[in-house]
């Protein structure tokens, strides 16, 4: 890509923005030198990491690169043998911690998602070698630049321990000639100092003659001597001597740990490449976020479609975005408007955006915009733009016109601002209609903007080419930035002059002098800037009514949504209630029949089985009361004599289906039978039972050993639930156990099978809660194992 372009389009800008994204100066050195892809497969693979990257910062926050240094210097020492020194090692360290950081936030990721997804990054991540154990060794040696641990080798440790004792001996021993010197006036100051890195105390220079040792060094007045006493000179020797044991010592840990990370030097290399391309990927990642970007489809056969399209270097809450596509229907755009109304940032926003496009950066768009591959991309775009153009400014571009026309090939795209400008209107005009015929005539893919009416002329008249104009506000004088496609702009000279108070009478007698082609011209383009503001206002109108009908429906369907949600909470807190009041009444009937039970079997039953007939008449009452329900209404009012000895009713208070056992007296008294139970009832409560005909099946009973009969010849001794849910399930099985139970089976087998144990558990819990049911157990080998339950009843 030639670097006119780079330059001329701004490109150079978005590479310095890039930079300030990538956080190690290996990865700000790839974002300055980044440039366009020609090959289609290279920008696709640049455009697919820059949007992983983007989804892993999305996902999982920003991966910070800081602390990677330059260590390619310090491999090729180890390869060939040499050893390191500690700022090296620890330069290698914090390349590896940073190692270990990236490779657990590659995991973290993936992780997070769908673990057999993979992006264009993952390969990248897992190919990272932290090498901790050596890392390890490294930061347990070296402390900092210009120390290293005691415990960094034995022999240091001793010669360090060593050191420390020779240390103690040499402050105790100055300390005590401190004092007396002090005490007789021969020292300058009671401190001990240091000299050449020996031991020395500071004594007046009149008494240097009193004091055995070696003098050292003189204060700049020449009054105090700095001098080493003979008592601790031996000392200071020693002490010198394992200073040079102890840098032997660090030298020999020091190879010892170049040594060790030698083999790994290609390791080494490898992983500072690659966070220096991962650095300079999230960079691409980061960059798109803070631009709010979309990444572009590439086309095959380089046309575009830019959607929303905003200059990313114009401030956000300013740039008015704009919507244009070249080379589907046209292969070429002219571009016309006033000053200062949009025409070069348009220009200058589709060439940008082409370049950032095939070096794999998002560009700020909506998404679904589409980019073609070019090989070169030519702008012509001068910064001067006012009339004080001489023939030299037409000259320079001109020469640039001529070496673009003498390269460009239909795999290009040419950038043309003010065409033709700088020159005689009449020739300028001419000239770049030529041209753009040129270009045209090969194909190539063409933006070009002007003031000519000759080439909005041209634009009409020409197949494949189409006007464009940037919309300008009259009445306010100023530009609206929008680019409005298949429509040729207006000067709009006249109506800016008018505003801007020149008077009535100039702007009549310049209107005279236009030619009537040319009035006429520009009348037609007012007509059509007339329609289209109408046209778009109606436009504006009914998507405000669309908006409002699709308000009205989503709050309609929120409505619909909330009754629904309070419909359900009404059931199921009734479904709720509905259950624990059969819950109750089971259990309430359990000690009933029990009860009775005993009572069959001793003696006087009569008075007490109608005194329990007559608490769970006012148990059920005081439930209907309770509810709110309605007795059931017999159908009409009987006579005693409409009863028979035997007759079949129903009695409505207990809904409990009897024999008549005596006739009604005259109060309408009588005894009726229900299975075991005996009760007087009245003929007011009772409502006959319609006889079933001949050959159908035997009167049904609600309690007694009629009923247990009945269902003993119904009910099965086991239940299959395999496959149904928990609810359906319990539900199922609580009918299946109160029938089993009346039909006074021992007990019985639920299958619930294995699963997850979901089913089972809930099963035996509701098997705990029942009354009648007296153990439950897992079935044994040969029963169904753990996938049956055995439930005996009391």
């Amino acid at each position: 890509m030639n670097e006119k372009a780079i330059y001329t389009l701004e490109f150079h800008k978005i590479r310095d923005m890039l930079t300030h994204c990538a956080d190690s100066a290996l990865g700000k050195e790839r974002a300055a030198a980044l440039l366009p892809r020609t090959e289609r497969e290279e920008a696709e693979l640049l455009q697919q990491q820059t949007a992983d990257a983007y989804a892993r910062i999305c996902q999982k926050g920003n991966l910070s690169f800081g602390g990677v240094p330059d260590v390619r210097d310090s491999l090729l020492r180890l390869e060939r043998g040499g050893t390191l020194t500690m700022p090296e090692l620890l330069r290698i360290s914090s390349l590896l911690t940073a190692v270990l950081r990236a490779k657990n936030y590659g995991y973290s990721c993936e992780r997070q998602s769908d673990e057999e997804r993979q992006d264009s990054l993952t390969e990248s991540f897992s190919l990272l070698a932290p090498l901790s154990p050596m890392n390890h060794e490294i930061q347990r040696c070296i402390l900092s630049e210009e120390e290293m641990a005691d415990d960094a080798s034995a022999g240091l440790r001793s010669v360090r321990r060593q050191m420390k004792t020779v240390h103690d001996k040499i402050r105790d021993r100055l300390n005590a000639i401190v004092s007396q010197a002090s005490a007789a006036g021969m020292l300058q100051d009671a401190l001990i100092t240091m000299r050449d890195g020996r031991y020395c105390l500071p004594y007046r220079s009149e008494y240097k003659n009193q004091v055995s040792g070696m003098v050292h060094d003189q204060s700049a007045t020449g009054s105090t001597s700095f001098i080493e006493p003979m008592e601790v000179v031996r000392l200071n020797n020693d002490l010198r001597e394992l200073a040079l044991r102890e840098k032997e010592e660090i030298e020999k840990v020091l190879a010892e740990l170049s040594a060790q990370l030698a083999p790994d030097a290609e390791n080494l290399r490898y992983d500072q490449e690659a966070l220096a391309e991962l650095d300079f990927i999230f960079a691409r990642g980061k960059l798109a976020r803070d631009m709010q970007a979309t990444r572009p489809e590439f086309s095959e056969d380089r046309t575009l479609c830019i959607k929303q399209g905003r200059h990313p270097l114009i401030e956000r809450k300013k740039v008015v975005p704009i919507d244009i596509s070249l080379g589907q229907d046209y292969s070429m755009l002219v571009i016309t408007g006033p000053n200062t109304g949009g025409k070069t940032v348009t220009l200058k926003t589709v060439g940008l955006f082409t370049l950032m496009g095939q070096a794999g950066l998002h560009i700020p768009a909506k998404q679904g915009s589409t980019l073609g591959i070019f090989r070169e991309v030519y702008a012509d775009i001068g910064d001067e733009q006012s009339i004080e153009q001489s023939l030299s400014t037409f000259s320079s571009h001109m020469t640039h016109t001529v070496q673009i026309l003498e390269s460009v090939t239909d795999e290009d795209m040419v950038l043309f601002d003010e065409l033709g400008a700088g020159t005689d209107p009449t020739e300028g005009a001419a000239l770049a209609m030529a041209i753009l015929t040129s270009l045209h005539r090969y194909d190539i893919r063409t933006l070009a903007t002007t003031h000519y009416a000759e080439l909005k002329v041209f634009a009409m008249t020409t197949p494949g080419v189409v006007n464009a104009c940037c919309e300008f506000n009259v009445e306010t004088l100023s530009p609206t930035y929008r680019l409005l496609v298949g429509i040729p702009g207006k000067s709009n000279a006249f109506a800016i002059s008018k505003k801007l108070g020149l008077s009535e009478e100039i702007i009549r007698e310049a209107n005279e002098f236009i030619g009537v082609k040319d009035k006429s011209f520009e009348e037609m383009l007012g007509e059509l800037e007339t329609k289209r503001q109408l046209l778009e206002e109606e436009l504006a109108a009914a998507r405000a009514d669309r908006r409002e009908t699709a308000l009205i429906r989503s709050q309609w369907e929120q409505k619909q949504k909330n009754v629904e949600e309070r419909r359900e909470q009404i059931l199921k807190k009734a479904n709720a209630e509905a259950r624990d009041i059969l819950e109750e009444t089971k259990e309430y009937a359990d000690s009933v029949i029990k009860r009775i039970r005993k009572l069959e079997q001793s003696s006087g039953a009569g008075h007490a089985l109608e005194e329990e007939r007559r608490k769970v008449r006012e148990r059920l009452g005081a439930v209907e009361e309770k509810n709110g329900l309605v007795r059931r209404e017999k159908k009409k009012e009987h006579k005693p004599e409409d009863f028979r000895i035997g007759d079949t009713v129903r009695v409505l208070s207990m809904n409990l289906t009897g024999t008549i056992h005596t006739l009604p007296n005259e109060k309408g008294d009588c005894f009726v039978t229900m299975g075991i139970m005996q009760s007087k009832c009245n003929i007011r409560d009772l409502e006959p039972v319609e006889e079933e005909p001949s050959g159908s099946a035997e009167k049904k009973h609600v309690v007694g050993s009629s009923v247990g009969a009945a269902k003993a010849s119904t009910v099965r001794p086991e239940i299959n639930l395999v496959g149904k849910r928990v609810d359906e399930a319990i539900a199922e099985l609580d009918k299946y156990l109160d029938d089993a139970y009346l039909a006074h089976l021992a007990q019985v087998t639920v299958i619930h099978g294995r699963g997850t144990g979901a089913l089972r558990t809930a099963v035996q819990n509701h098997c705990r809660r029942l009354k009648y049911v007296k153990e439950f157990h897992a079935g044994a080998y040969g029963e169904g194992d753990h996938g049956v339950t055995i439930v005996v009843f009391k």
